[in-house]
């Protein structure tokens, strides 16, 4: 038994310092209530365990929007980056998705600088083991030491720390990620307070010594010449990029693999927990494609002042040696040197139907969670989720309504949504593909979505909200200016001719020009004699508005009729299994899920069109029967 003692008293208590716990310890903070981050270690804070990256597809979004809220990932991985490069540039606007290398050290400093020099926020070493409820209210945490915390609210954000188990082909051990230790104490505690638990697996894949690779063998994937920020506070960013490497595995690679996979953790039945669907092991790419001759491998390096590269793409829990071979059967890696093996890592999280859209716990009052302990995976999804958490529970202590956001308005919307109605059987990545209203919710327009949501939780400063409102006028000043400038055919048809695109008969606004898919806002310049100096930012909006206006229109059109059925709120105190005409299945899962409105009962698993409309049958009776009028 350990020695309990007072330690002290905090408004809000975060336990974990990976990407959710920054941004769940930074928000209340931010907005005035004293806050307390724990870590099992200080030197795990903002850790990139895995790929040394923020952003990619989908998850370039979330960024974005974290930055557009008055979150820190934006600003820091713009301050640590060594590449940039935006992806899905052959596509359209609405997947294009903002990627950037990491200086995974420099990226953990700054954002334990960000931290620890944050008012109202205390950071400190400390292993959770206990959370103290009392009739189903949390009241703070202990710790290893004895120290007990009391708190308004507590974030749980263990990522993969809890009850974390490293495999190595037949070689376990109980392990944080990188070799920090685990959370072994609190799974039992959680599982004490009611808590449904479940168990899942990620992995990462080795890291290699740079000095024994042969990069002549691979291609090179330089940087993008024109960096993007991903935060809306930095216009232009200057930078010596470093490269990336492109090369590939073959017969031989495969060959060796399959020859020993019966030693691999997984395909050896060691490994209980469920891993992640899209981003499989090399064990699962060769044996669900079987019918590919090769897989590519990026090379990544992990920093400036470092030798270790970060080989994607090659994630395994085969053992040592037999990565070892495999690796030496590259092109360009024929006498590498492993300076980390590969390891896969099996951790305990929370089923994610236990929560609300605040991510606040149904059952247990003020207790909220975040990140990879409600099933995720990733460091944007992670942080996306912190941010939600650190909000809403400052937004708890004062007694205001919770802050959501729901699938029409961010990317942040559709993953908690998709968590807390859908659940998810393995660790949720988000995607481009989730997002069904992805044309309107797109990276380039996140500040003008979320920033005056930001601003009125008090999250989004003063001087980022005037830059917005200045932004925000510049392209309304500028949509306008498009509109009334014309050209005629005698000023213009030389030029469209030039462009491959039909000329003109009669005047036409540049506005209605700029429609045109062979023409851009920068081709525009021969004939707009009277352009004002705008930025990069304000030229690029406009542009994808007046391109994209149809396709706009029509999803908008959509989502007024998603809101129709999120404003049909349901009570939560509904007892669905005595409306007569849902299905079994239906009133089970909505009595476990308690959806706030139709729209959200519509989502969820094992709810059919039929249901639905018992549903607003039942609505409609309710109506009458308090003698409401028409809506």
């Amino acid at each position: 038994m350990i020695e309990k003692f007072e330690a002290g008293n905090y408004d809000v208590i975060v336990v974990g310092a990976g990407h959710a716990g920054c941004e769940a310890a930074l928000a209340p903070a931010r907005m005035g209530h004293s806050t307390l981050l724990l870590s099992i270690n200080l030197d795990s804070i903002a850790m990139m365990p895995c790929n040394p990256s923020i952003g990619g597809t989908g998850k370039g979004h979330l960024v974005r929007e974290i930055d557009a809220l008055g979150g820190e990932m934006g600003l820091n991985i713009d301050k640590t980056f060594i590449q940039s490069r935006m992806l899905n540039t052959a596509k359209g606007p609405a997947v294009h998705s903002l990627r950037a290398q990491a200086d995974k050290q420099l990226y953990h400093i700054e954002m334990k600088k960000v931290l620890e020099n944050q008012e109202n926020l205390d950071v400190k070493q400390g292993e959770v083991i206990e959370i103290l409820v009392e009739e189903n209210h949390v009241k703070g945490v202990v710790l290893s030491t004895g120290s007990v915390y009391t708190a308004k609210a507590v974030i749980l954000a263990t990522g993969t720390y809890l009850g974390g188990k490293i495999f190595i082909g037949r070689t376990s051990y109980e392990s944080g990620p990188n070799g920090l230790a685990a959370s072994k104490q609190l799974t039992g505690s959680l599982k004490e307070i009611g808590l449904k638990m479940a168990r899942f697996k990620t992995g990462t894949p080795a890291r290699v010594d740079q000095s024994t690779l042969d990069f002549s063998k691979m291609q090179e994937q330089p940087g993008d010449e024109k960096i993007v920020p991903f935060s809306f506070m930095n216009e232009h960013l200057e930078k010596e990029q470093v490269p990336c490497w492109l090369t590939y595995t073959n017969e031989n690679t495969h060959e060796i693999i399959r020859k020993d996979i019966h030693r691999s953790a997984m395909y050896g039945g060691e490994i209980e927990g469920t891993g992640p669907r899209y981003c499989p092991s090399i064990e699962d790419k060769i044996t669900r494609f079987s019918d590919k001759k090769r897989h590519q491998l990026f090379i990544e390096p992990e920093g400036l002042n470092t030798n270790e590269m970060y080989v994607q793409g090659m994630s395994t829990s085969l053992p040592e040696d037999v990565q070892v071979k495999f690796y030496r059967s590259i092109p360009g890696l024929e006498n590498v040197k492993i300076m980390r093996p590969a390891y896969a890592i099996e951790y305990d999280c929370i089923d994610p139907l236990q929560l609300k859209l605040t991510l606040e716990c149904k059952d247990i009052s003020c207790l909220f969670s975040a990140g990879q302990f409600n099933g995720s995976s990733g460091y944007e999804e992670a942080a996306a989720q912190g941010l939600i958490a650190g909000m809403n529970a400052a937004l708890r202590i004062q007694g205001k309504d919770g802050f959501t956001l729901d699938r029409s308005e961010a990317y942040i919307g559709v993953l908690i949504d998709d968590l807390v109605t859908k659940g998810t059987n393995e660790p949720y990545r988000m995607m481009t593909s989730r997002a069904e209203y992805r044309l309107v919710l797109r990276q380039d327009n996140a500040d003008l979505r979320l920033t005056e949501k930001g601003y009125k939780i008090g999250l989004v400063t003063k001087e980022r909200y005037e830059r917005f409102l200045n932004k925000k006028e510049l392209i309304e000043k500028e949509m306008e200016r498009l509109q009334k400038t014309t050209v005629t055919p005698s000023q213009a048809n030389e030029f469209l001719e030039k462009k491959n695109t039909a000329t003109l008969k009669s005047g036409i606004s540049l506005y209605d020009l700029l429609k045109r898919p062979e023409i851009n806002y920068e081709d525009l310049k021969e004939l707009d004699q009277n352009r004002p100096d705008i930025p990069m930012q304000v030229m690029e909006q406009c542009e994808v508005q007046i391109k994209y206006q149809g396709y706009i229109g029509k999803q908008l059109k959509q989502i007024e009729q998603f809101k129709k059925l999120e404003m049909k709120k349901l009570d939560p105190s509904i007892d669905y299994s005595h409306i007569d005409g849902l299905r079994i299945e239906a009133r089970q899962k909505l009595n476990n899920i308690k959806p706030l409105s139709v729209g959200q009962a519509s989502r969820i698993s094992g709810v059919s069109p039929a249901d639905i409309s018992v549903l607003l049958i039942y609505l409609e009776q309710q109506r009458r029967k308090r003698g409401e009028g028409n809506e």
